[in-house]
């Protein structure tokens, strides 16, 4: 029987995601990686090289995950708010991207994982972003990037500052996710009315 070596990659990496989410790039260990997807921790070696080169493909294989899963048209991006609820709404199901992302910041200290193919992708963002502003149903008023980057960090403060939430506004981190959720729709909303 021929080996499926698709298969052994994902499971690596699946097992990958969450060794990360909770370790990060200095914390994880191949040794655990390998036993949560009872695969031979050679496998690893072989198919990504180290350790530092399976965080890697983690974190591009989640990055492309959610630039399908969350698409923004310039059509789309006339309603901003509406982009900012399904996102929040995809790292609701998806708790350890934003953790992720948190460690690849504080590990890697200026280095990026894929960063030609993230510039383009937010790129192409901030082009949906012009488009809506250029037929007017987006406000001008502040650049595509600065906005696309604004309504970025308004996202990951829910899920990488849960502690200010709950000292700047109780009622509303005590009313749960949906609430959180409503807020950060009505914010965004009202920054590009």
């Amino acid at each position: 029987m021929a080996w499926d070596t698709a298969h052994t990659k994902q499971l690596l990496l699946d097992a990958a995601v969450e060794e990360f989410a909770e370790h990060g790039p200095e914390g994880a260990r191949v040794a655990r990686v390998a036993a949560r997807a009872g695969i031979n921790k050679e496998r690893i070696y072989q198919y990504f090289g180290n350790k530092e080169k399976l965080f890697a493909a983690v974190l591009e294989s989640e990055l492309r995950k959610i630039t399908t899963a969350v698409p923004l048209t310039g059509e789309q991006a006339a309603d901003l708010g509406d982009y900012a609820g399904r996102v929040f709404d995809y790292h609701r199901q998806h708790p350890h991207f934003m953790r992720l992302l948190a460690w690849e910041g504080l590990h890697y200290q200026g280095r990026v994982v894929a960063e030609d193919e993230r510039t383009a992708s937010y790129g192409e963002k901030t082009a949906a972003l012009a488009e809506a502003q250029q037929a007017g149903t987006l406000t001008n008023d502040i650049a595509p990037g600065q906005l696309m980057h604004a309504v970025i960090s308004l996202i990951a403060s829910w899920y990488t500052l849960p502690q200010l939430t709950r000292m700047l506004v109780p009622t509303v981190a005590d009313a749960g996710e949906d609430a959180q959720r409503e807020a950060l729709v009505t914010v965004v909303r009202r920054l590009t009315a």
